[in-house]
């Protein structure tokens, strides 16, 4: 896969990016990757993101991890959660915000990769930020519990007053850029880029961005993959097989999903680019309690 990202214009604007401790999962890998047994696990975790506009001091999140109180989800994540894959929430965002001299009410953007439990944290919290979700999210939030007792998303996780709330459309991804050819010029300044995520759940998005005015990058890949391995080829996305002959994958359509991640995987390659999964447990381990958590800054490459 040929391409190259935009070069920097004079005084190119960027954004400073921080991770957020926001919950811990022990995820069963034999839904993340084939060949994996049934008792392998994974902690790993859950990451949101504080994003700084340099330009015009904005801030955003992206993602807002796992709430503390699960009993506030929808019974079938409860039952998730319950049965297959516990979290832990030694610091939920809110609270790592504060740690770093900034509250929940401050942030004017919150941007969700996606509607599951363990990116949507407690919207509620963000009394003064507009929300934004990818193309498809609206209709999953209305077809949600407690109108949908069978599904994992509530209704109420983002307003769906559009004073509060920006649903993105299919036709705002109208932007080719390196080897996505679909993506949205957030602030039109070539500073950051939501990016169409297709495969893992409607509405998924991802965020590319420009962290220096001197070309380098940060590509946060949400639930693209759940394991870093999967971005580099050394192993295949995960499908169950049933006893009664369903097929069941952790993405809802797999196929997009792997056409996804063999993009992002490319980025891999290229010099001043930053790739970060919310799952990364190996850049978790290595950067925990280091200067890439908030009030710090994930450095430039």
């Amino acid at each position: 896969m040929s391409f190259q990202l935009p070069e920097p214009q004079s005084n190119q604007a960027y954004v400073e990016v921080s991770a957020l401790e926001a919950g811990i999962i022990t995820m069963p890998l034999m839904i993340v990757f084939q060949g994996a047994g049934p008792k392998d696990t994974s902690v790993i975790p859950s990451l949101a993101f504080f994003l700084r506009h340099k330009q015009s001091g904005e801030h955003l999140m992206f993602d807002l991890g796992v709430r503390r109180d699960t009993e506030a989800l929808a019974p079938r994540t409860q039952w998730l959660i319950k049965n297959h894959m516990p979290v832990e929430v030694p610091q939920t965002v809110e609270e790592s915000l504060k740690k770093g001299g900034l509250h929940p009410e401050d942030v004017q953007t919150v941007i969700l990769s996606h509607l599951h439990y363990d990116h949507v944290g407690r919207p509620e919290s963000f009394t003064n930020a507009k929300f934004v979700v990818g193309p498809g999210g609206r209709e999953l939030l209305e077809k949600g519990f407690p109108g949908n007792p069978e599904s994992d998303i509530l209704t109420s996780t983002v307003p769906l007053d559009e004073k509060r709330s920006r649903f993105l459309t299919h036709e705002e991804f109208n932007v080719s850029i390196g080897p996505f050819p679909r993506a949205h010029d957030y602030f039109g300044d070539g500073s950051m880029y939501i990016v169409n995520a297709d495969g893992h759940l409607a509405g998924h998005i991802n965020i590319l961005a420009r962290t220096s005015a001197s070309g380098s990058w940060i590509y946060l890949g949400g639930d693209t993959a759940h394991d870093l391995r999967l971005l580099t080829g050394e192993k295949e996305v995960a499908e169950i097989v049933t006893p009664d002959g369903h097929k069941h994958c952790v993405h809802a359509d797999k196929e997009k999903a792997i056409e996804h991640i063999k993009r992002v995987g490319s980025l891999l390659a290229v010099p001043k680019v930053h790739v970060l999964l919310a799952h990364d447990r190996e850049w978790y381990e290595k950067n925990k309690n280091g200067d890439a958590f908030f009030p710090g800054v994930i450095p430039a490459v």
